[in-house]
């Protein structure tokens, strides 16, 4: 089941604009180009940023998400024709041959249930064509990001075109080793209406994503660092062969 934040039609309609630096894609983008890729899974694709900007560099683009509320939000955007949507999740692809999957940002970790995320690697593998890539990010848990995720670091009051003063923050709610839970709390200044979203995410150590990929048949090709976190995330890099 998608996060409120990605599920509830009201919070889709503005995560873009609470999120609009998304400098964090331009590394994937720089190895769709590095790897040649023309065909592409976008696991996770959300509100269809990614994919949107593959398309751009006419990419053909799977971009698939279990929240239909954010694949409504792709479909409504500019361009979003020339990409193929789906509404689920990686467990059940239709027959794909593709040069690269991708899970972006959170998607990795947000896969928290250890039988979920086994399948998930595993039909990301069958999407892909012998010598495709699999590339996806997590945190590194030695780091301990959690320990920001505090109101005082998030809080913003953000104005959004037809929608108003949204003010949103996050708060750390659970630490129960590997799964870290927080809650991002959305005020909106136009009826007052204060909506929650509550997420999970597992923290995997390198060694532990690295024997899930072998054990899945990948070659695990680079761990590289992620360039606008630098020392915080492994960007992992894994070939079918």
């Amino acid at each position: 089941m998608a996060d409120d934040c990605f599920g509830h039609p009201r919070l889709a309609a503005i995560y873009d604009p609470l999120e609009p630096d998304r400098s964090d894609l331009d590394a994937y983008l720089r190895m769709a180009e590095e790897f040649g890729a023309c065909q592409v899974l976008d696991i996770g694709c959300g509100t269809g940023v990614f994919a949107l900007l593959l398309a751009d560099r006419g990419i053909e683009v799977v971009g698939i998400d279990p929240a239909q509320a954010s694949v409504d939000v792709a479909r409504a955007k500019p361009g979003s024709e020339r990409v193929h949507w789906i509404c689920g999740d990686a467990t059940a692809l239709p027959p794909l041959q593709v040069d690269l999957a991708t899970m972006t940002a959170n998607v990795a970790q947000a896969i928290a249930d250890p039988d979920t995320w086994q399948k998930t690697l595993r039909g990301a593998y069958e999407a892909l064509r012998p010598g495709g890539r699999l590339i996806f990010e997590t945190r590194d848990p030695a780091r301990r990001g959690w320990e920001e995720w505090t109101r005082e670091n998030s809080y913003h009051v953000t104005e959004i075109p037809g929608v108003g003063s949204v003010e949103s923050w996050v708060q750390l709610i659970e630490v129960s080793w590997p799964l870290v839970t927080f809650r991002w709390t959305y005020v909106f200044a136009a009826d007052g209406q204060v909506l929650t979203s509550d997420s999970t995410l597992r923290f995997r150590e390198r060694d532990e994503v690295e024997t899930d990929l072998v054990t899945h048949g990948y070659v695990v090709q680079d761990v590289r660092d992620a360039p606008d976190r630098p020392g915080r995330e492994f960007v992992f890099l894994a070939r079918r062969p």
